[in-house]
């Protein structure tokens, strides 16, 4: 139980400090248009890589013989 605390907290200290890089960048650097632009583009992806997955599942997987379909 000790080494899971140990990576619990050390996970949540990363997790604030990228918070406050992420917000240095984003506010007070000469970086902020490209980081804002990076934001949004891998936001849109992984919304569109989890649709993209979804659509792979229901293309791939064969109808369980308990669905009942109208389509065949």
């Amino acid at each position: 139980m000790n080494r899971r605390k140990g990576i619990g907290i050390t996970i949540f200290v990363l997790c604030i400090a990228g918070f406050f890089l992420y917000a240095y960048l984003l506010m007070l650097s000469e970086w902020s248009p490209i980081v804002l632009q990076l934001s949004v583009l891998m936001i849109a992806g992984g919304i569109l890589g989890v649709v993209a997955w979804t659509g792979y599942i229901m293309a791939t997987t064969k109808p369980s013989s308990a669905s009942i379909s109208s389509d065949e």
